[in-house]
């Protein structure tokens, strides 16, 4: 499995880049990967939407060391990820609590990806905007650019709000798959090139293989579309693709 990442400020941010970005296995079966997106609206996006991610990584090193020690034969890839986002609402409306946070300091989007390594099949989930790519298949979930943040949910119950959860994504047979922040659509010209050639940018970024040696491919594709066809995103973008070798 090869995992490629990107995180770039967008050409219209200047102080913070409000994405991040994390990739962790849990175990030695299976690989969580999240890319969240701080709404630049609200206050220090850059600190929700990397709480999050710190969040996340915990959730996954704990779970690690959990499932050793417990039977999870019965159990299918939506329960873990169930249990991982159950941890997450739990850890942040704990932290708004203890640290007396409005919830305009929480509003991050959050598109999340469990994957298990040994049986090739995985389920992603994406609470808010953001870009999916399953074997060459692009999805966009887009609200108009009014996500419906996690944090806006914290007062409820669980368990109801995770039933309404209608963006999730289950597959198998995985060849090429990768999550992105809005922000991929987000590119725009920004200065002469050479070139009038056009590109489209989530295909080149989620689907087409060049560079595919190099662990900076995703890095490598940007600085092309900036250098060669003057492109860069406005918005904050932050991606993950993996490509399974065979």
């Amino acid at each position: 499995m090869n995992i490629y990442s990107a995180l770039q400020m967008g050409d219209y941010h200047t102080h913070h880049c409000e994405d991040d970005v994390l990739i962790k296995k849990i175990g030695s079966d299976q690989l969580l990967c999240a890319v969240m997106d701080g709404c630049s609206t609200a206050m220090d996006s850059h600190f929700a939407s990397t709480l999050i991610g710190k969040i996340l990584r915990k959730t996954a090193v704990e779970k690690g060391y959990k499932d050793l020690y417990e039977n999870n034969a019965t159990r299918t890839l939506d329960d873990h990820l169930k249990e991982i986002v159950q941890n997450l609402f739990k850890e942040l409306a704990f932290v708004k609590n203890h640290l007396m946070l409005d919830e305009k300091e929480l509003l991050s989007t959050l598109i999340i990806l469990l994957y298990d390594m040994n049986e090739n099949k995985g389920v992603v989930l994406s609470i808010g905007d953001g870009v999916i790519c399953i074997n060459g298949e692009i999805t966009k979930f887009d609200r108009d650019n009014k996500p419906d943040y996690l944090a806006y949910h914290l007062h409820e119950n669980f368990e109801d709000w995770y039933a309404g959860l209608q963006q999730k994504i289950c597959f198998d047979h995985l060849t090429d798959i990768s999550i992105a922040t809005d922000g991929i659509l987000s590119f725009t010209k920004i200065k002469k090139t050479d070139t009038e050639e056009k590109i489209d940018v989530p295909q080149y970024l989620m689907t087409e293989r060049s560079f595919i040696d190099t662990e900076e491919m995703l890095n490598r594709k940007l600085k092309k579309l900036e250098h060669h066809h003057g492109l860069k995103p406005t918005d904050d973008l932050a991606i993950i693709r993996m490509i399974r070798s065979h």
